[in-house]
């Protein structure tokens, strides 16, 4: 499969999440948007390191290819604890004020 797959997927992944995170109002899907955007730039981590495997010795080398997987892994046990913390703060915020709008927040400055 050839690379422009993977970076047009990611391309549109991304473009989902940016637009997910300026347009919508609830905590939660703009969490789900970030973590999309985190998604698509850990496909595009993969799939960069298959083809400079591939590239630099002819054919794929696993050692690379694996290391980038690795990377990717500890990448989303990092993003895991992310989501524990950002949900225990999006629990927080709604025991609070009863509501997960974003703009509710800044009625809360005053």
């Amino acid at each position: 499969m050839e690379i422009k797959w993977y970076i047009g997927l990611a391309i549109a992944l991304f473009s989902i999440g940016v637009i997910g995170v300026l347009t919508r109002r609830n905590a939660i899907i703009i969490f789900m948007c970030i973590e999309l955007m985190l998604n698509a730039v850990n496909l595009l981590l993969v799939a960069f390191s298959k083809m400079h495997a591939v590239s630099a010795a002819g054919v794929a080398n696993p050692a690379v290819v694996s290391n980038a997987q690795i990377f990717v892994f500890f990448i989303m046990v990092v993003a895991a604890a992310e989501v524990a913390v950002g949900l225990a703060i999006i629990v927080m915020m709604y025991r609070n004020t009863h509501s997960v709008d974003v703009n509710f927040l800044n009625r809360l400055k005053n």
